[in-house]
C-alpha cells in the first residue's frame, strides 16, 4: 500500500502545501470560485427532484395497481432504484448543494431521508461529515471502521470475532453483504436516535415511525404475508446493493491513514479518493459521486458542476505532482476487491498454518 505521507512529501516543492500565495487548496479554490462552479443550480434540482418524486409516486401507484401478485417483485426492484436515488438526493441536501441555508436543507433532508426511505438524516449527516473530515483514516472515518470488513493489514492483525471470520473471505462476501446494507441503514438510524448528539430527535423519530407504518402497512395490506416478506427482502436487498455500489468505488481499495494526520487538506482528500470514468448516464446512476475527488475538495459544489470542475482539478493536481486516480467502473470494483482479498491474506495464512 502506498505511503501517503511519503507521497505528499515528494509531490510538490512545498510539501506542506503552504506558499507565499496561500495553501495549495486555497489557490485551487480561487480558480473554482472564479469559474462560478460553487454557484447554486436551482433549475437542475427542480427538475431532478420532480423526476424523483414522480418516480416515487409512480412506483407506489404501480404497486397498488399490480395488487397481490408475484409481479410485485419487479416493482420491488423499481422502487429500490427510486429509494437509492432519493438517498443520493438527500446526500446533496446534506452538503447544502441544493439550498444555501441549513433549515430548508434539514427539512427537505428529513422528508427525503426519514419519511421517504426510512433513513435518519441526522445520523447519516453526522457520520458522513466525519468521513469527509478524515477520509480513509482508520481512527476517525466511520466508513473504514472494522465492524465487519477489514480495510488494512493492521486492522486484520487487531481483529477478532466476526470481523476476523469474515475478513478471511471478505472479497467474496463483499457483494452478498451489501444486500444487508439497506437493513443496516434502518437499524443504525433507529439506534442513533437514542444519542443526544442528533438534533431534532423527536421529529426524526416521528418521521421514521410514519415511514415504517406506511411502508409495512402497504406491504401487508395489499400482499399476502409470503409475498409481502418476499417484496420486503428483495426491495431492501437491491436498495442496499445499489447504495453500496454507489459508494464503494470512491475510497475502497485506496490507501488508509492511521495515527497522527500529516497531510494537508488537498492531499488528504485527493490521495484517498478515486474517480470513476463515464458519461452523463453514469453521472445520474452514481449521483455525481463518480467525481469523488472534486466532491471531497468542494462538498457544497452542486452535482452538475462536478463534471466541469474535473479538468481544472486534474490539471492542478498534475501541476503539483499529486497523484489523481481515475478508473473505469468495473476496474474500480476490481481494485476494491483485490485490496480486500490482500488484507485478508494473513488471516487465511494463519488458518492454513494452524490446520
Amino acid at each position: 500500500m502506498p505511503d501517503l505521507t511519503a507521497t505528499a512529501a515528494t509531490s510538490s516543492p512545498a510539501a506542506a502545501g503552504d506558499g507565499p500565495r496561500g495553501s495549495d487548496f486555497a489557490r485551487l479554490s480561487r480558480q473554482i470560485t472564479k469559474a462560478g462552479l460553487l454557484e447554486r443550480r436551482p433549475g437542475h434540482y427542480i427538475v431532478r427532484s420532480s423526476l424523483v418524486v414522480i418516480a416515487f409516486v409512480g412506483g407506489w401507484a404501480a404497486f397498488l395497481a399490480v395488487g397481490d401478485s408475484w409481479y410485485q417483485l419487479a416493482v420491488a426492484v423499481l422502487l429500490a432504484v427510486v429509494f437509492a436515488q432519493i438517498g443520493l438526493l438527500a446526500h446533496d441536501l446534506a452538503h447544502r448543494q441544493v439550498f444555501r441555508s441549513r433549515r430548508p436543507s434539514e427539512i427537505a433532508g428529513m422528508l427525503a431521508g426519514n419519511l421517504a426511505i426510512g433513513m435518519s438524516y441526522g445520523w447519516w449527516m453526522d457520520k458522513h461529515t466525519r468521513h469527509h473530515a478524515n477520509p480513509n483514516h482508520e481512527d476517525h472515518d466511520p466508513d473504514v471502521s472494522p465492524d465487519f470488513l477489514l480495510w488494512s493489514r493492521e486492522q486484520a492483525a487487531e481483529s477478532s470475532g466476526l470481523a476476523r471470520f469474515i475478513g478471511r473471505r471478505q472479497a467474496f462476501l463483499f457483494f452478498p453483504l451489501l444486500t444487508l446494507e439497506g437493513f443496516n441503514l434502518h437499524v443504525s438510524s433507529v439506534r442513533a436516535l437514542t444519542r443526544p448528539v442528533i438534533k431534532h430527535r423527536g421529529v426524526e423519530a416521528a418521521l421514521l415511525a410514519t415511514h415504517a407504518v406506511l411502508y409495512l402497512g402497504a406491504l401487508f395490506t395489499v400482499l399476502s404475508p409470503g409475498k409481502a416478506v418476499a417484496f420486503l427482502l428483495l426491495h431492501q436487498a437491491v436498495f442496499g446493493v445499489y447504495l453500496g455500489c454507489t459508494f464503494a468505488p470512491n475510497h475502497k481499495g485506496m490507501p488508509t491513514l492511521r495515527g497522527e494526520e500529516k497531510l494537508d487538506f488537498l492531499r488528504r482528500q485527493v490521495l484517498t479518493s478515486r474517480n470513476v470514468r463515464g458519461g452523463k448516464v453514469l453521472d445520474v446512476v452514481l449521483g455525481g459521486l463518480n467525481y469523488q475527488i472534486e466532491h471531497h475538495l468542494f462538498p457544497s459544489m452542486p452535482m452538475p458542476n462536478l463534471r466541469r470542475a474535473q479538468p481544472i482539478v486534474r490539471a492542478y493536481c498534475e501541476e503539483l505532482g499529486v497523484a489523481y486516480l481515475e478508473s473505469g467502473l468495473v476496474d474500480s470494483y476490481a481494485q476494491a476487491l483485490r485490496h480486500l482479498h490482500e488484507v485478508g491474506a494473513p488471516l487465511r495464512a494463519r488458518v492454513g498454518a494452524s490446520g
